[in-house]
């Protein structure tokens, strides 16, 4: 196997039963997808259990235990400089690969320390900020910024919304299989509404060509393309934002149009804030923290922000009161009374 060039030797799996099996990462990866893990996550587990065996020289993780991790994540932070965020991540990956894959119960697996999350405030634009940075990006981009700050939906979220996902006559729209494999519903904003129906028309063009080349199927979750055979091909399933050609699914190799690649959206909003002179580090994400903190501010209830969210719990929203308030708390300071 070759990773960045360089031939990777991968310790094959064994069976408790002394039967040899496939390959590890293999075998790592087919679990992962019995569980419905994302492609994204089954890319990043593949790649941290790759890069343990290359540190620990390619000794089979069930030769190795405590130590070994804590070397690796230890590894990770002195010589990486990784975020706490990616060691426990490569965490994780670890714990998942001793207990799901290699089926390993043992007192250490709960011993290994997890990296302290540090506690940061979310970078929140101003109203004036948000449509100064609206104005200065235009056509498709645009109107996915727009709907990142008007849904609150996340950016992934955006990128694999279906057609029927949006209901113009209720004015919602349907967040499938969002974070934690949850749905929810949000707010479709009535000033979008006319762009969006244009982008649609548009698309609903490309998909009449799709359809008259054979090229309409479109990646269904869940065995859904099984149990509706002519789904993949109805025009309700189709990505809202596809991709200009067609692209091969990294799963099935099928080759057909998929949704947007997100870097995309992230470079035209990147541009924009330059373009727009803000000086604050603001992503895609960024517009998420700020609908739901002017939300706040115009008075709606902090439960109702929540089930927009689509957060588990309300202590998760309740960070934006701490960037809503003026003065940090809402204090006004004495120097300001004298």
């Amino acid at each position: 196997m070759f990773f960045n060039g360089v031939e990777v030797m991968v310790p094959e799996y064994t069976h408790p039963n002394g039967l040899m099996a496939p390959r590890l990462l293999d075998v790592v990866r087919e679990k992962l997808r019995v569980r419905h893990y994302s492609l994204r996550t089954e890319q990043q587990y593949i790649n941290w259990v790759r890069r343990f065996l290359r540190f620990h020289h390619h000794r089979h993780p069930r030769e190795m235990g405590a130590a070994e991790v804590t070397a690796f994540l230890t590894h990770l932070a002195v010589d990486g400089g990784v975020s706490a965020s990616t060691q426990n991540q490569a965490l994780s990956a670890l714990l998942f690969l001793y207990r799901q894959v290699l089926d390993v119960s043992l007192p250490w697996l709960d011993e290994v320390v997890r990296a302290k999350q540090p506690k940061h405030l979310p970078v929140v634009l101003t109203r004036r900020e948000v449509a100064e940075l609206l104005a200065q990006a235009d056509g498709l981009y645009a109107l996915q910024l727009q709907l990142l700050y008007g849904t609150g939906i996340r950016l992934m979220e955006c990128m694999r919304l279906r057609v029927n996902d949006v209901d113009f006559e209720r004015l919602e729209v349907l967040v499938r299989d969002g974070k934690g494999a949850k749905d929810r519903v949000t707010m479709l904003p009535q000033s979008v509404v006319e762009p969006l129906q244009a982008h649609l028309l548009r698309r609903r063009s490309i998909h009449e060509a799709d359809l008259a080349a054979g090229m309409a199927d479109v990646f269904l979750p869940d065995a859904l393309a099984i149990k509706y055979p002519n789904a993949a091909k109805e025009w309700g399933w189709q990505y809202v934002f596809a991709t200009t050609g067609y692209v091969q699914d990294p799963r099935s190799g099928a080759v057909r149009r998929h949704h947007q690649d997100e870097k995309l959206l992230q470079r035209a909003m990147k541009r924009a804030v330059n373009a727009a002179g803000i000086a604050k580090p603001a992503t895609p994400h960024t517009l998420r923290h700020s609908f739901a903190t002017h939300l706040l501010a115009a008075g709606y209830d902090i439960r109702t922000v929540q089930a927009l969210l689509g957060h588990a719990d309300v202590a998760t929203t309740m960070i934006y009161t701490q960037v809503l308030n003026k003065g940090g708390r809402g204090v006004t300071s004495p120097l300001d009374g004298l």
